[in-house]
């Protein structure tokens, strides 16, 4: 929980409450239904909930924003962003059902009010939104195939509608298809823990 107080020191007290009740609830889940990797479920606030909030540092999305997290998984980045950013609307999809229902069970444990989830493919879903956020490991320009239908026309914020992405590692061939449109951001230039030096957020206006 200090890694979000760290760096987020104008949380309200329900949000704080949010997010300290998170690290019990998916201890709890995980042991269940496995949607995080059992090595990794004790890093629950700097590798995932921390990480998740780097889109937080990156853009402060305007009230009313609505926000897809593609391929959501455990909830990432989606639920974290969902605390963060609570007069915006957050949809999260997963083609896989059990962990749809993680997410499901600790958003209604939390009683986080502005996420709504949907178990199904990201080619399924034909709804408009400002962003699509995603964690999730598919190649950039696959991603930025699937989620062009998604992005809205209107806009609401600072930057264009479009895809931010969390990604890791080597970067370079990846991005060579929208390098003249997408910016990277290093994460260690926003958190100074070791575990995000190869960590980057790629954001591609669509």
């Amino acid at each position: 929980m200090e890694f979000i107080t760290k760096y987020f020191k104008q949380l309200s007290s329900e949000q704080l409450r949010q997010f300290a009740a998170l690290d019990e609830l998916y201890h709890d889940w995980n042991a269940k239904i496995n949607v995080i990797s059992r090595k990794d479920i004790d890093n629950l606030y700097e590798h995932h909930i921390l990480h998740s909030l780097a889109i937080a540092q990156y853009i402060k999305f305007k009230d009313g924003t609505r926000i897809m997290d593609l391929g959501t998984g455990g909830g990432f980045p989606g639920i974290p962003l969902a605390i963060m950013f609570p007069q915006c609307q957050f949809h999260l999809i997963d083609s896989i059902g059990k962990k749809i229902k993680v997410c499901t069970e600790i958003a209604g444990a939390i009683g986080l009010q502005n996420v709504t989830f949907r178990h199904c493919r990201a080619e399924e879903e034909k709804e408009k939104f400002d962003f699509v956020v995603s964690r999730a490991v598919m190649p950039l320009i696959e991603l930025i195939n699937i989620v062009r239908k998604n992005i809205a026309k209107e806009q609401h914020n600072a930057l264009p509608n479009g895809l931010i992405c969390l990604k890791g590692g080597e970067l370079e061939h990846e991005i060579i298809p929208v390098k003249k449109k997408a910016n990277v951001m290093e994460i260690k230039e926003l958190f100074d823990e070791p575990y995000f030096l190869t960590k980057k957020i790629v954001y591609v206006p669509i």
